[in-house]
């Protein structure tokens, strides 16, 4: 036996080991609980999106019958086609005011992550030796 080791006392060695061993298995479990409960999520917002999708469709087709509807009934004083002709103006206008509005809002947005980018750099001073 070693001097000054008690029997069936452990080392700080063994107990470092052990600690290290546990707290590998902590973190495996955690991250074996993080892919269930993440798993089951995906799920959920799958199929949340396929609803949000088809319901894009056929409100996309609802829009297009309405719109067909309004040039025929603009078509009961005026030619067919002016009834078609109207609607689409409507509509081009109506895109280029949404794609203006658009390109402005997005024109104002920096994309650049200036905050987190700052941390960082703040973060790696602080770690540079020298410091």
């Amino acid at each position: 036996m070693a001097a000054g080791v008690p029997t069936g006392e452990r080392t700080i060695g063994q107990l470092v080991a052990d600690a290290s061993h546990d707290v590998k298995h902590i973190v495996r479990g955690e991250i074996a609980l993080a892919k269930a409960e993440m798993q089951g999520k995906a799920q959920v917002m799958g199929k949340g999106a396929g609803m949000l999708a088809a319901a894009a469709v056929l409100g996309l087709f609802g829009l297009l019958f309405v719109l067909h509807t309004i040039a025929r009934v603009i078509a009961l004083w005026l030619p067919i086609w002016a009834g078609y002709g109207i609607v689409a103006l409507v509509l081009l206008i109506v895109a280029a005011v949404l794609a203006l509005t658009g390109k402005k809002a997005l024109s104002t947005v920096d994309p650049a992550p200036r905050k987190a980018i700052a941390d960082v750099q703040q973060t790696v001073a602080a770690i540079k030796p020298g410091h």
